[in-house]
């Protein structure tokens, strides 16, 4: 069976895990926890992306359409705001799991609205960094 394809792209200040907000999103750096991942599932092909700008994350997702078997986005703050990251979404045929380390909708009431969330297969919200992992989890099955 060939190895599934999967990238995990994250949006803007994803790159200072382990330094930001600590209590909020733990003290392991995303650099940490993705060499960790990728040691637990040899069987899956694992690439990772951050940007803190917008059109670049769009840029990756319409690039990663039929390259991969699933995407893991945590679009971060651009959750809330991003149309063009939602028609990104609606754009590919690749599926996409919406993932964040903490849990929206115990945070600041702007954050309680996902405008990706139509366009994606599912949600995990509030799992810490394991979100990632049951997301990947989830495309391993498909």
């Amino acid at each position: 069976m060939d190895k599934k394809k999967i990238i995990i792209i994250n949006g803007p200040n994803l790159n200072l895990l382990g330094k930001r907000e600590p209590e909020i999103y733990g003290a392991a750096s995303f650099d940490e926890f993705i060499k960790k991942l990728r040691l637990d599932y040899p069987d899956v092909e694992l690439d990772y992306y951050q940007s803190n700008i917008e059109g670049e994350l769009v840029s990756k997702i319409q690039e990663s359409d039929s390259a991969y078997d699933g995407i893991i986005l945590n679009a971060a703050a651009y959750t809330h705001t991003s149309v063009a990251i939602h028609d990104a979404i609606g754009a590919i045929d690749t599926a996409v799991i919406e993932v964040h380390i903490s849990n929206i909708y115990k945070r600041e009431v702007f954050r309680h609205k996902s405008l990706i969330s139509s366009k994606c297969i599912g949600m995990i919200s509030g799992l810490g960094l394991s979100g990632y992992k049951l997301a990947l989890e989830h495309f391993k099955t498909l």
